[in-house]
């Protein structure tokens, strides 16, 4: 395989840290801060997507920025896996900075200029865990990361936001410093060097028993998976603005967690070393748990956003579940559930903001009869849940089948059993609320109320996403191509 050297990137990480000092010197003009927010937001989306085409064709871009011991350094470098995960994140900031402008308008919320500026502090560090060489480079920006989501999550600065951004920093950042950071030392000092490779660093360096000790510190140690027990910030997370929810659950901080997940699977452990310690069956199997309690959960909340909380919890350890089945289908399905999952679940968020800024309801009792006031929100809303739960034609059924396809190609029918079960759940803590909201009347939506849709802003993002959740359905094209290269580079088949 082709390795070439380039700044893109680090161009892809570094233009919205520049943007958000435009952000900020633009503060007292909205207009200027928030075509500058979507600028910049173009401007990364273009230059990842220009990396498309040499990927595809088997090369690996790489960029070394600065040395720090030997055989570890800041550096860079873009394979299948980082480049998908860096596309669904780069065009969906797209989405969700539009979507932001009209939400925060809408609401008339305080410090939007701080707002924007995190907003965009938080994409470069996504796409730097996304575009990281090494484990030191990957831990860095995944900190950054947790840093810069905590003034978005306590942005309503009130005692309820601030209880949850101290227990959202004490979740993922004291994960990461009691057992991320003693695994990544271990490694160095096994290994002495920090760099992914394929089929992994670790075999034969350690014993098994320090092996295993070490994968179960990089599983405790990456909080924002939100894996149970290490899950319940998630939930608390809810009490920032929509967009923010959004951001957490669909395009940057959830989504680093389950990537740094399979780097660490993938990556540093090697699915040979992954099968001869069992780590894979153990991953499955514990990770299950996750999904189906995770439903459980959903079905019990009223509050829309909690709902949609427990069921990102749930729907996350699909995409681990990559790291677990050894075989390329089942490793494809969890990889393309990323985007998958990613378009659908930020369709749900959308259109939940949509309704709670424009009637100030949150619970899913107050909405029953609200498909008539917002019929173009509930049906994106439909369409998101269809694709959430796997079902054709949207996206999140392509995923499910090649994960489905995985378990029995992997011989794991009990983990069929939970994905199917799963997706039993997915279905009856989402279709009551599009039901309710167009074939039930409410209290709150009678013949007298003069609700209408929301405002363009908060309605085109959600459409725009539900479309194309229906659009990967029907031709996932290269985005699948990113995936299955993924599966068949770590199984070792080129």
């Amino acid at each position: 395989m082709e390795t070439i050297s380039s700044v893109k990137p680090l161009l892809a990480v570094a233009v919205s840290l520049f943007g958000s000092l435009l952000i900020i010197a633009a503060g007292r003009k909205p207009n200027l801060r928030e075509s500058c927010s979507i600028l910049i937001a173009l401007v990364k989306f273009g230059i990842v997507l220009s990396m498309v085409p040499l990927v595809l064709a088997g090369t690996k871009i790489t960029y070394n920025l600065i040395d720090i011991l030997p055989g570890v350094g800041i550096a860079f470098r873009v394979d299948s896996l980082g480049l998908l995960f860096a596309l669904v994140a780069s065009s969906l900031w797209i989405v969700t900075t539009i979507y932001s402008i009209g939400y925060m308008r809408t609401l008339k919320e305080h410090s939007q200029t701080r707002y924007f500026t995190f907003f965009a502090l938080a994409i470069s560090s996504a796409i730097g865990v996304a575009f990281s060489a090494n484990l030191l480079t990957m831990y860095l920006f995944y900190e950054m990361l947790s840093l810069s989501t905590y003034s978005l999550v306590t942005h309503h600065q009130d005692q309820e936001a601030r209880f949850a951004g101290r227990k959202y920093l004490s979740y993922l950042m004291g994960t990461s410093i009691a057992f991320l950071l003693p695994a990544v030392i271990l490694t160095y000092v096994f290994t002495g060097t920090l760099d992914f490779a394929d089929q992994g660093i670790l075999s034969g360096k350690a014993g098994d028993g320090m092996l295993i000790l070490m994968f179960v510190l990089f599983i405790a140690g990456i909080g924002k998976a939100a894996i149970m027990p290490i899950h319940s910030w998630l939930p608390s997370a809810m009490v920032a603005p929509t967009p923010v929810s959004a951001l957490l659950h669909a395009v940057a901080v959830v989504k680093v967690g389950v990537f740094s997940v399979l780097r660490i699977c993938f990556h540093i452990f090697g699915i040979d070393l992954m099968h001869s310690l069992s780590l894979d069956v153990f991953l499955l199997y514990f990770i299950s748990i996750t999904i189906i309690i995770g439903s459980i959960f959903a079905l019990k909340q009223d509050d829309l956003k909690a709902r949609l909380a427990y069921s990102t919890v749930s729907q996350l350890s699909y995409i681990v579940m990559a790291g677990g089945l050894i075989s390329v289908l089942g490793m494809t399905g969890g990889v393309i559930h990323i985007v998958m999952h990613a378009f659908g679940k930020i369709t749900l968020f959308f259109c939940a903001g949509a309704i709670i800024a424009h009637t100030g309801f949150k619970k899913i009792s107050e909405i029953r009869g609200i498909g008539k006031m917002m019929p173009v929100t509930m049906a994106a809303f439909f369409f998101g849940s269809l694709s959430v739960i796997g079902i054709p034609p949207f996206g999140g059924f392509i995923s499910k089948w090649y994960l489905a396809l995985g378990c029995i190609e992997s011989h794991q029918i009990p983990i069929l059993v939970v994905i199917l079960t799963s997706s039993l759940l997915n279905a009856a803590y989402f279709l009551p609320i599009t039901y309710n909201a167009f074939f039930s009347r409410g209290e709150n939506f009678n013949g007298e109320t003069t609700i209408q849709e929301a405002p363009i802003f908060t309605v085109i993002p959600p459409v725009f996403t539900a479309i194309a959740s229906f659009l990967l359905f029907i031709h996932p094209g290269f985005l699948l191509d990113l995936a299955r290269m993924t599966a068949r580079a770590v199984m070792g088949l080129g």
